[in-house]
């Protein structure tokens, strides 16, 4: 890659480009490309192939993903060589926080007969078995050298079993088997760290909190009633007031988590709102917003104003074990304000389909995922039009002054590429989101890890992957052969 993440220090590090420099507002940006590097079939590195790499990834027969996340409205960038060592990408518009994007670029060798398996990182493939493992090699023509001037990587090989069963994975985990676990649920890290307290290694917050929200969209086959009580903010802040958030940390998480206050981790230094505190737990200020709204509690059964009983289900993946602990006790807290919720456990497919297609569930409880620091990576779940602005996607135009005045935002901080005005901005898209409570953040969970005793500079970071991103500078206690992430 031409440039890295540093999951520790969440910032951007030259890779094979020694620098970089935007222009033209955002529009251009020109890499100065490592000198003496070759692919580890020994074919030399140029300006060539980047471009080769990008014309290539751009390809729409390719569907590349990495290639999507670089596209815009108005176009796809064009790369060109302006020397053997330089480098520019064009874009037909400026794009905000470009230069981040280049940590998901492989590049790949415009000559070599190998092809994609000619390698530039510290290891090649050697060889994959579906379902099985990943066995990498050492890349001998590897430039990196340690503060010592000793050659990089440390490792002559590294196999990545691809395990289904995380109770498998933590039995081999202990056994000495493996030596390295990248994620850990909260149950098994609490095993380990009794039994072996060095082993058990927690990054801190991470950027995955779990959420509750309701299905808005009036193309729902929702009862009418039901969607009046979902697109009332003061139905929401209400329930999100009745969720007890640090008992879910406490008693689900067994304190490996914290209350969620928005869409933004405080794992995401950069572009987290600190001025947003999680929802406090209050069920009587959930019960005055809802008689506020119409509703009214009678003999511990909550009515609206045309005195239909409150009930409804919240959908989960089945399996996951603490979701389902989650919603049990979403549904203890419910029922003290008088609400019934029914819980529904479904195979992920299914769920999938409900939240995508069918539109046919009244709640659903999940998690998100963010595998990238910057606002324009959630552009999808942010705009009204976007196909996971997931309670009431893909909309024509929005539906509310508030979803409108978030797109406005979320089009301003990706319309400068001025760090100070983009971060005001998505401040005020965290600001509406934590007011209007679309999603109702509830954790977000810690990053837990497995570090065996033999692995040696293991950084773990709230940010995936979070045990072996400098997987070229790990290395094994001198009696130690191999390693197995």
């Amino acid at each position: 890659m031409l440039l890295r993440l540093n999951r520790q220090t969440q910032q951007l590090e030259p890779k094979l480009a020694v620098s970089w420099r935007q222009s033209e507002g955002g529009k251009a940006i020109t890499f100065r490309l490592r000198d003496g590097v070759r692919f580890s079939d020994g074919t030399p590195f140029g300006a060539e192939d980047v471009v080769y790499t990008f014309e290539t990834m751009m390809d729409p027969a390719k569907l590349s993903p990495v290639g999507d996340s670089f596209r815009s409205a108005q176009g796809a960038p064009q790369a060109r060589a302006l020397s053997t060592s330089q480098v520019e990408i064009r874009f037909p518009a400026p794009v905000a926080g470009v230069e981040r994007l280049f940590d998901q670029v492989t590049i790949v060798s415009a000559r070599s007969p190998r092809k994609a398996m000619a390698a530039l990182g510290p290891f090649a493939l050697k060889e994959h078995r579906a379902g099985s493992y990943v066995l990498l090699e050492r890349n001998p023509n590897y430039w990196e050298k340690d503060a010592n001037g000793r050659a990089l990587p440390y490792l002559d090989a590294v196999r990545l079993e691809i395990l289904q069963n995380r109770e498998m994975e933590l039995i081999r985990f202990r056994r000495g088997e493996l030596h390295l676990v990248n994620k850990l649920d909260a149950d098994s890290f609490a095993r380990l760290a009794a039994d072996a307290p060095s082993a058990a290694r927690d990054a801190g917050p991470s950027l995955e909190p779990e959420m509750l929200w309701f299905n808005q969209s009036p193309q729902s086959p929702l009862p009418a009633h039901k969607k009046a009580w979902f697109q009332s903010r003061a139905f929401r802040r209400a329930v999100s007031a009745a969720i007890n958030r640090e008992d879910l940390a406490r008693l689900v998480y067994h304190g490996y988590a914290r209350p969620a206050a928005g869409p933004v981790p405080a794992a995401n230094r950069n572009w987290v709102n600190t001025s947003l505190a999680p929802h406090a737990y209050n069920p009587g200020d959930a019960v005055a917003r809802l008689e506020k709204d119409g509703f009214r509690l009678r003999s511990g059964v909550l009515r609206d104003g045309k005195g239909t009983a409150v009930e409804f289900s919240v959908i989960t993946n089945a399996g996951n074990k603490a979701r389902e602990k989650m919603a049990a006790m979403i549904q203890q807290d419910l029922a003290k304000i008088g609400i019934k919720l029914n819980v529904v456990t479904l195979d992920f497919g299914s769920l999938i389909e409900r939240i995508t297609k069918t539109l046919n569930y009244e709640s659903c409880l999940l998690g998100l995922v963010n595998l990238d620091l910057d606002p324009n990576a959630q552009m999808n779940v942010w705009l009204s039009s976007g196909a996971s602005h997931q309670w009431n996607p893909a909309q024509k135009s929005p539906a509310t002054a508030w979803e409108a005045e978030i797109d406005t935002w979320m089009r301003k901080q990706a319309s400068t590429t001025d760090p100070a005005r983009r971060k005001a901005a998505f401040d005020q898209v965290q600001r509406i989101a934590w007011e209007e409570a679309p999603f109702l953040y509830l954790v977000t969970k810690n990053f837990l890890v497995g570090v065996g005793p033999a692995v040696r500079n293991v950084q773990p970071a709230s940010l995936h992957p979070a045990v072996f991103w400098n997987i070229e500078r790990l290395a094994l206690a001198a009696e130690t052969s191999g390693i197995r992430p």
